[in-house]
């Protein structure tokens, strides 16, 4: 195993990787760090050819100790595809749409709960909790099921009936609750000690960042050797864009890269950007957002423990933070079907609206290599197509 120590985000501190860890001591999230030179001994990209597909191609920076013995559904691997229409509709030339949805569970979170998951089964955990949107809920519902583990799953009330259906036939245990995300976790964090539960929040425990992070390694195969100049990442708790800057250091230790970096732009709801607010304010930490609303579930997150992680990589990367309306999401939702046939969630068509924006201010170049992140699959939002 290659995973060396866990690190406080806030205060360096570090912690013994063998033990089971939620927040540090400052009460925030643990990074998890690798013996990076070892690492690099056989991870390199020209070695990467003929090695498995899913996300575990990337296992020297991964926390696992056996490939062998994983709880897996495939994980990753997603597709890049170019948009090729864009540049007629747009007058964009290089935009490239990265697939999430075609992951095991129909989302991203897919990486992140197989990464949490395993790591926590080696610790000898066997029961989990999780305050959810939705297709975080899937995810551990999928994972514990072939894992023979006891999922545990907090979710409001109005979350669409596909993410409740889908974690009640991994036979879950499904809580619904009256209020947002930001509720759940008040209850999760009230029961899971009683319970014996681990909470698998989004970076309350250090690993599901880990899975998220091979995003950022899969970009920099699928072009070829470099990274584009801009992405855009819809950002609810942010774990995928704090996740990919993770990659990005790591890359550069490895000595695939050298400085450079995409700017990174985070997407939120109009009816919920608490890092838009924070960011157009100059501040290092983001504000509770009252009255969060959006029909995109994954961004309707009124506070996100990993704030300040998310607003470091934007400046760092001299990137931005944008919100767009509920109708400008769903607009663009039908209108990247229209033109690519990707068929994606809200959360999809917000990263589009954002581009156009930004094109139209001048801060995207209409030849820039543009990624732009579909996290999660349209057919589990049929209630917001619908309206």
């Amino acid at each position: 195993m290659y995973l060396s120590h866990l690190e406080c985000s806030k205060t360096g501190k570090t912690y013994n990787a063998s033990e089971v860890h939620n927040l540090s001591e400052a009460g925030a999230p643990l990074l998890a760090r690798y013996d990076v030179d070892r690492a690099a001994q056989t991870l390199k990209p020209v070695n990467l050819k003929g090695r498995r597909t899913d996300m575990w191609r990337y296992h020297e920076m991964m926390p696992q100790r056996d490939l062998n013995t994983l709880t897996t559904l495939a994980e990753g691997g997603t597709p890049l595809r170019k948009a090729v229409r864009f540049k007629e509709a747009y007058g964009m030339e290089n935009v490239f749409i990265k697939d999430e949805s075609v992951n095991p569970t129909g989302s991203f979170k897919a990486r992140g709960l197989s990464a949490a998951v395993n790591a926590a089964l080696e610790r000898g955990v066997t029961k989990f909790a999780i305050p959810t949107a939705g297709n975080a809920g899937g995810a551990l519902a999928a994972y514990a099921a072939l894992a023979g583990a006891e999922a545990n799953i907090f979710m409001p009330k109005d979350t669409p009936a596909a993410f409740r259906i889908e974690c009640q036939s991994a036979g879950a245990e499904v809580v619904l609750i009256d209020g947002l995300i930001s509720d759940c976790g008040k209850r999760v964090g009230e029961l899971k000690e009683k319970n014996g539960w681990f909470d698998v929040s989004t970076l309350k425990e250090p690993y599901r960042l880990e899975g998220k992070k091979t995003m950022g390694y899969e970009l920099f195969e699928q072009f070829d050797g470099s990274l584009p100049e801009v992405i855009l990442y819809p950002t609810g708790g942010g774990t995928g864009l704090i996740g990919m800057w993770k990659a990005f250091d790591e890359m550069e230790q490895l000595g695939w890269i050298g400085s450079e970096r995409p700017r990174m732009i985070s997407v939120q709801a109009a009816g919920c950007a608490p890092v838009v607010k924070a960011w157009e304010a100059g501040a290092e930490k983001a504000e509770y957002w009252n009255g969060a609303h959006t029909c995109a579930s994954g961004l309707r997150v009124p506070a996100a423990v990993g704030d300040f992680l998310m607003l470091r990589a934007i400046r760092e990367s001299n990137g931005s933070a944008i919100a767009v309306t509920d109708d400008e999401m769903m607009h663009f939702s039908n209108e990247i079907a229209r033109l690519t046939g990707i068929f994606p969630a809200p959360e999809g068509g917000a990263v589009l609206a954002a581009m156009l924006k930004l094109k139209e201010k001048g801060d995207i170049a209409s030849d820039e290599r543009v990624v732009l992140f579909n996290t999660g699959s349209g057919y589990k939002y049929l209630e917001a197509f619908q309206r």
